[in-house]
C-alpha cells in the first residue's frame, strides 16, 4: 500500500502535511463510528472534543486501530529518517476530536509541538477521518510550509470557547493565501508535521466531525511525562527509554466488541510489570478514574498542558 503514496513523501516535506485518501476499509470506519457512540454512552460527561488517551490506554479497539498495519507502514514512511520499520513504532498519544452538531469548539492556531514533552521532537501525527470533515463542520485548517518555523511558546487564551484553551498564533500572524482547509471522507488521513500550525473553527452544522489523532514516535524518542501512556507498536524499545505499557486486554461485556476481539489478547503486546492492572474487575472505579483524569485535564485548560 505504502507505494502509491511514496510519490507524495516530498509533498509532505516541503508543505508540511499531506492528504492520503482511501487508507481505512469501510468495515472498520463503521466500527471506529460505532466505537465512538460507545465511548460517548460510557462516559457523558466528558466533552466529544476530550476523548484521550487516558481512555486509550483501556480500551482494545483504539489500540487495535492505532497498531493497524496500514497505519504503522505509513508512519515510518513519511516519518523516515527518524522513523524506521526495523527499529519499530511507538505512540505517544491518541485523541478523538469528535465537534457535536452546532456545538463544537473552535480551535486556535497552534504548533503540536510546543504542547509535547518529547526528546528529541521526533514525532509524526495522523488525523483518520471518522466522519466527512468540510468548511462547514470545522475540518483541520492548516498553513502550508508552516512547519519551516521554529516552534513558539504556548500562550493561555479563554476568552473564547476553544478546545486547547491556548494558541502560539493568532489570525494577524498568519499568511492568509497559505491556509488550506483538509477536506476528507471517511477513511481518508492527514499527516502533519509537529510544527505546522494548524486550528479548526467551530462546528456550527447540523453534522458531527470526529477525527482521530494518533501520535508515532520512534523508540528513541523519550517522553518526559512519565503518566503518558506510551505503547510500542512494532519492533523493540529501546533500553532507558520511556516506560511502556501493555495493550489493553478485551473484557467481555466490559468493552466495545470488533471485528476480531475474540482472538485479540492473543496478539496484544504484553509488559509484565504494568499488567496488574488489566487484572482488576472493579470496573466501575476504573471508569470513575478515567473520567476524572480527563476531566481534571479539562478542567486546567486555563494554563498550558505540556502532556496533552
Amino acid at each position: 500500500m505504502t507505494n502509491q503514496y511514496s510519490n507524495l513523501v516530498d509533498q509532505y516535506h516541503r508543505d508540511g502535511f499531506v492528504i492520503l485518501r482511501n487508507v481505512i476499509d469501510d468495515h472498520l470506519i463503521k466500527e471506529c463510528q460505532q466505537h465512538v457512540d460507545f465511548l460517548r454512552n460510557k462516559y457523558p460527561s466528558i466533552p466529544g472534543e476530550h476523548l484521550h488517551h487516558p481512555i486509550m490506554r483501556n480500551d482494545p479497539f483504539w489500540v487495535r486501530l492505532i497498531s493497524d498495519q496500514r497505519l504503522l507502514d505509513l508512519a515510518t514512511l513519511f516519518g523516515a529518517p527518524f522513523l524506521k520499520s526495523d527499529e519499530g513504532v511507538a505512540i505517544f498519544s491518541s485523541h478523538y476530536f469528535c465537534k457535536p452538531a452546532k456545538t463544537g469548539m473552535t480551535v486556535l492556531w497552534h504548533q503540536d509541538g510546543s504542547y509535547w514533552p518529547l526528546k528529541p521532537m521526533n514525532v509524526l501525527t495522523m488525523w483518520l477521518a471518522v466522519d466527512e470533515s468540510d468548511k462547514e463542520n470545522g475540518c483541520l485548517r492548516v498553513i502550508r510550509g508552516s512547519h519551516k518555523q521554529e516552534l513558539t511558546t504556548l500562550k493561555d487564551d479563554v476568552t473564547v470557547s476553544n478546545v486547547l484553551g491556548s494558541y502560539t498564533h493568532r489570525d494577524e500572524d498568519i499568511d492568509q493565501n497559505q491556509i488550506v482547509d483538509i477536506i476528507l471522507k471517511p477513511g481518508d488521513i492527514s499527516i502533519h508535521h509537529p510544527n505546522l500550525i494548524h486550528g479548526s473553527e467551530a462546528n456550527t452544522s447540523d453534522r458531527r466531525r470526529c477525527g482521530l489523532t494518533i501520535r508515532y514516535i520512534a523508540p528513541t524518542t523519550e517522553c518526559l511525562s512519565k503518566e503518558q501512556p506510551v505503547m510500542m507498536m512494532s519492533g523493540t524499545s529501546v533500553q532507558g527509554i520511556n516506560h511502556y505499557r501493555s495493550w489493553p486486554k478485551y473484557r467481555p461485556g466490559y468493552d466495545f466488541p470488533f471485528d476480531g476481539c475474540e482472538q485479540w489478547s492473543e496478539k496484544r503486546r504484553i509488559v509484565p510489570e504494568d499488567e496488574s492492572y488489566f487484572e482488576r474487575t472493579d470496573y466501575d472505579q476504573m471508569d470513575k478514574e478515567i473520567q476524572d483524569e480527563v476531566l481534571s485535564f479539562v478542567a486546567e485548560l486555563g494554563g498550558k498542558t505540556p502532556s496533552k
